[in-house]
């Protein structure tokens, strides 16, 4: 994987991507698919709880908050 796409886990705090894809399947594939975090979507992390995870992503005018494991199954585009 080069260093243009990442996991949503590993983007920066303040830093913006693209969803490129979602790699997890089942029922978690469905609950990100139904926040609309799909292909081509705006992304940005923007907060961390004190303990590091979970981690707070702005995207769509809504905040939502994911752990470590679920952003690690999305594949970002860095901006």
């Amino acid at each position: 994987m080069s260093e243009r796409y990442i996991p949503l886990n590993l983007l920066p705090l303040g830093s913006a991507a693209r969803v490129k894809e979602l790699t997890m399947a089942g029922n978690i594939r469905r609950r990100i698919l139904d926040l609309g975090l799909i292909k081509g979507t705006k992304v940005q992390a923007i907060n961390k709880s004190p303990s590091g995870d979970p981690v707070a992503y702005s995207f769509r005018g809504a905040v939502i908050a994911l752990r470590s494991e679920e952003a690690s199954g999305i594949i970002v585009e860095r901006l």
